[in-house]
């Protein structure tokens, strides 16, 4: 299977050089990898270019975007320029944040998983944060969902979900929409890797209320948005998470911003997830 790589990069001079080196160390290497400096102010531009010289099947590329760091759309769009880049006729297309290192048998472990299940669609492995000198799961989202920063896809589950849309909500959504299209989503709890820098961290303000927006354009509505965001204020510990979520979903509502899906694509979200909440709150309930 050929696997191509993207990592979009904005100002991670400190953590990007531990991530290339754990790729270049795999024990399968990647066919290709497309670094994408997106208007580094920092260093990155040029660690890049030297991973590009040192390594044919590496190529870097630069390009000028907003100085803030947001989260979705920003980053997408970077992901977007650099899958342009790509000349292989890719089997699996991976998205990897720039501060992920990956244990060496990383790739040949997901190839393995994509080679092993033909409706597998997603996959990705389980990001951990050093907490007072230990690494520990990086508890803001389900250990069954496939993190942003460790995306990997099948290119026919890719093109049948559209690619990645460039918004808030991207890393929920896709894997929302493969499962609409029938294809399989696993998370290899078995493959932990190191998230240099935790989720968010280096978010502007102003990234707030993305989170109750992304939930409006996704159809959620307003109680399951609602239960959304509680959760993930209960996970960060942040009850401004939540307050802050609401006030984006009904700020979207009013300035009847744009849906990313078809009331049919909805319709199927809302009862995944409703499902979802069931299993949880009845944990005996048969699994079909």
């Amino acid at each position: 299977m050929i696997f191509c790589i993207v990592i979009p990069v904005h100002n991670e001079e400190e953590f990007l050089p531990k991530c290339l080196e754990s790729l270049v160390s795999q024990n399968r290497q990647p066919d290709e990898l497309i670094l994408v400096d997106d208007n580094s102010t920092d260093n990155s531009g040029e660690i890049l270019d030297q991973y590009s010289e040192q390594y044919d099947w590496i190529k870097a590329i630069h390009i000028q975007s907003s100085s803030d760091h947001l989260p979705g759309g920003k980053v997408i769009k970077a992901f977007q320029s650099g899958l342009k880049e790509v000349q292989s006729n890719f089997d699996i297309i991976c998205k990897y944040d720039a501060d992920i290192v990956f244990p060496e048998n990383y790739i040949e472990a997901i190839v393995g998983l994509f080679e092993a299940d033909p409706k597998l669609g997603v996959c990705g492995g389980i990001p951990y944060i050093e907490v007072n000198g230990e690494w520990k799961f990086e508890n803001i989202a389900s250990r069954d969902h496939v993190r942003g920063p460790v995306k990997a896809y099948r290119k026919t589950c890719f093109e049948d979900i559209g690619g990645l849309k460039a918004a808030v909500g991207w890393d929920t959504l896709d894997v929302l929409l493969a499962e609409y299209h029938g294809w399989n989503v696993y998370t290899a709890k078995n493959l932990p890797v190191k998230h240099l820098k935790p989720t968010g961290k280096s978010y502007r303000k102003s990234a707030r209320l993305l989170q109750g927006e992304a939930m409006y354009r996704m159809r959620y509505g307003l109680i399951l948005s609602c239960i959304a965001l509680g959760k993930g204020a209960f996970h960060r510990k942040q009850g401004a998470f939540l307050f802050n979520g609401i006030r984006g979903y009904f700020q979207a509502s009013s300035n009847k911003t744009e849906y990313l899906v078809t009331e049919e694509e909805g319709r199927f979200i809302r009862d995944r997830r409703w499902k979802n909440i069931w299993k949880k709150l009845n944990p005996f309930r048969r699994r079909n």
